[in-house]
């Protein structure tokens, strides 16, 4: 049995009428296992100041299509989804960004007169270890994301760079190949 048969049947045998949320329908974003580490991480007073950017980084998550790229339409929208509502939303969601940017888990780029139209979501990965690099991280934090990491084979940050260089290193053999096998023909 798989482990998808297994939570199967267990689901069936406790709740055979309810309906259950699967993710393998549209309007879901796909995140880190990690992520509640990280929005943890957030809302640490050496990341956030006074106050936390975790709703703020959720909210760009959801607005993630691919490629790490978030068009932002409607500060309001985007503000009020993160949880800032009244006179000084838009104020508190831009600067929820500013602490994202400064910390290093987004960047920003404007268009135009809006001085926010793109958020580039930088892998999470590099940032938590450029943090605990700069001394921002603290000991049992770091040693609950990592024991994470290996429980759900999320990737390391010594696997991520090696992973890059292999890929790389295959698709250059293989052009080499199709390059020979073009002259011998």
């Amino acid at each position: 049995m798989t482990p998808g048969e297994r939570r199967n049947k267990f689901r069936q045998q406790y709740w055979p009428n309810e309906d259950p949320w699967t993710g393998e329908e549209d309007g879901w974003f796909k995140s880190p296992r990690t992520l509640p580490l990280l929005l943890v991480l957030l809302k640490t007073k050496v990341l956030r100041g006074k106050e936390s950017p975790a709703s703020t980084y959720l909210e760009l998550l959801s607005h993630h299509y691919g490629g790490g790229l978030v068009e932002l339409r409607s500060e309001s929208e985007h503000a009020y989804a993160a949880g800032f509502t009244g006179t000084r939303a838009v104020r508190s969601w831009k600067e929820r960004i500013t602490v994202l940017e400064k910390v290093g888990f987004i960047k920003t780029q404007g268009l135009g007169a809006q001085k926010l139209k793109y958020v580039l979501l930088l892998h999470p990965v590099n940032v938590v270890q450029a943090l605990r690099t700069a001394g921002d991280v603290d000991d049992s934090w770091w040693e609950t994301y990592i024991a994470k990491q290996l429980e759900v084979k999320e990737p390391t940050y010594e696997d991520r760079p090696q992973s890059k260089v292999t890929k790389i290193k295959v698709s250059a053999a293989k052009v080499v190949v199709q390059k020979k096998k073009a002259k011998s023909a």
